[in-house]
């Protein structure tokens, strides 16, 4: 009687987590279908393992805080902005990047793409030795390495002259920096510091939200007048914490102008729902550049249009007219994106697509592989950065447009990590990523289709079930 009574529970329980997978809003058909999949086939397991990982809940906390914070900085927050002309092949990407934050495209832009290595973090701790407001830093993973420390070390000189700092970093990607004594004693020096998602408490977590998202941004803003965006991470080149993929090869950008506001306004969003503390009033007017260029900055999220990313990098491969040049350490696209580079490929434009030989992640190595054939079937050229850990996130487009950021092109970027991008129109910066992405494709080597086409039938299988898994994360 009682095996009977806990089958007929553990039935009940399948079908309503089934239907709640099925009745789920803003879930992809193929996620829906994947979960119910998994409900059914694993008994007990599956309806464990929805609740743990398949619904992106930040928590009812969180989440209140963050629409709090976000309609407290709402407003006419780009009155100050210099007007700006687009060309009219990139006009529907600025539209809807535009529709993302609220912000708007705004001209007067300038950067300057910083060296790789140690070298990106000599102009921040410049500019922190310099700053006389304010130094607000945001890293998924800050390490206490040389380079972390030496962006400590330039914090603590800062608050040591009366300059505000606000340090934020990820409760998982930063752990070991959060439990250290270091990190406790910057509260001392007078430095506010905060921890996003944090990982105290793991047990009690699983209740009130999904453990595995991430804040994932990389901001720097310094001043109000200075900021710096892209995939570096504040940490050694030799990535300790993962040595044996190093080096890791990033790229930052140091921006001025109206873009830094927009920068400044998503880290004033994160600091108020983590740590609690109103600064909308470090939202001063933006400072256009003479003579700069367009761009506009995207934040995104979990409970912040989650579609976006994808949209986004769909949408400059459909913009693209001669060519597309891409990298990213972390490659699961989706339908909407896997459809726009083969729709780019096959109308002629010479589509490249640079990812690492050795990736960290053998899930995603996995998944990425299920899709070689087919792309470049398609007529896309794939090459394999031979060089460590290629962990830039870059895209051009006809020599002339330029988006940079955290985001790479998977599904936890799409849907679980809060992260940022800019987009920018120029051709200067554009030529300037272009050849760091030659750079890279010199020390890729290009695969062949033949060789792809090739691969052992279980590699293979085991290739396409990673990439059918996708979904499910």
């Amino acid at each position: 009687m009682s095996i009977t009574f806990s089958l007929l529970v553990h039935f009940v329980l399948q079908m309503l987590t089934g239907l709640r997978a099925l009745t789920r809003r803003g879930r992809s058909p193929a996620s829906r279908a994947a979960w119910l999949l998994l409900v059914l086939a694993l008994p007990g397991l599956g309806v464990v393992l929805y609740f743990l990982f398949g619904e992106t809940n930040i928590g009812a906390r969180t989440r209140r805080r963050m629409n709090a914070a976000t309609k407290r900085l709402a407003g006419p927050s780009e009155m100050s902005e210099a007007a700006v002309v687009l060309p009219a092949q990139f006009s529907q990407v600025f539209a809807r990047a535009a529709a993302v934050n609220g912000f708007q495209p705004a001209g007067g832009n300038r950067a300057t793409v910083e060296p790789e290595g140690d070298g990106a973090f000599t102009a921040l701790i410049a500019d922190i030795d310099k700053a006389t407001a304010h130094v607000h830093l945001l890293f998924y993973i800050w390490l206490d390495d040389n380079n972390g420390s030496a962006v400590l070390d330039a914090v603590e000189r800062a608050a040591a002259r009366g300059v505000t700092c606000r340090l934020l970093i990820d409760g998982m990607g930063s752990r070991a920096l959060a439990r250290s004594e270091r990190w406790i004693a910057l509260r001392k020096k007078g430095i506010r510091t905060a921890i996003t998602f944090q990982m105290r408490w793991l047990f009690l977590h699983l209740f009130f939200g999904r453990v595995d998202l991430r804040n994932h941004r990389k901001i720097a803003v310094i001043d109000g007048r200075i900021a710096y965006c892209g995939s570096q991470n504040c940490a050694d080149p030799e990535f300790r914490v993962k040595a044996k993929y190093a080096p890791w090869v990033d790229i930052f950008l140091r921006l001025e102008g109206p873009s830094v506001r927009q920068l400044q306004h998503l880290f004033a969003i994160d600091w108020m729902t983590h740590a609690g503390e109103d600064i909308s009033t470090v939202l001063g007017p933006a400072e256009p550049v003479t003579g700069g260029f367009p761009a506009i900055v995207v934040g995104t999220g979990p409970s912040i249009d989650s579609r976006a990313i994808s949209d986004l990098f769909a949408m400059m491969l459909a913009a693209a007219e001669r060519e597309a040049i891409i990298s990213t350490p972390y490659f699961v696209p989706d339908e909407t994106l896997l459809r726009a580079f083969h729709s780019a490929a096959t109308r002629g434009v010479a589509v490249t697509l640079i990812l690492p030989a050795r990736n960290d992640s053998f899930f995603v190595s996995r998944a990425s592989r299920s899709y070689f054939g087919e792309l470049m079937q398609s007529g896309v050229r794939i090459a394999e950065f031979q060089g460590g850990l290629l962990h830039a996130k870059t895209m051009t487009i006809d020599g002339c447009a330029t988006c940079i950021g955290s985001a790479n092109m998977d599904r936890r970027s799409f849907e679980l990590n809060y992260e940022n991008n800019v987009y920018l129109v120029s051709e200067e910066i554009t030529a300037d990523v272009r050849d760091r992405q030659h750079g890279y494709l010199a020390a890729s080597r290009l695969l062949s289709h033949g060789t792809v086409e090739k691969e052992r039938l279980w590699s293979r299988a085991v290739n396409n079930l990673f990439a059918t898994m996708g979904p499910l994360l």
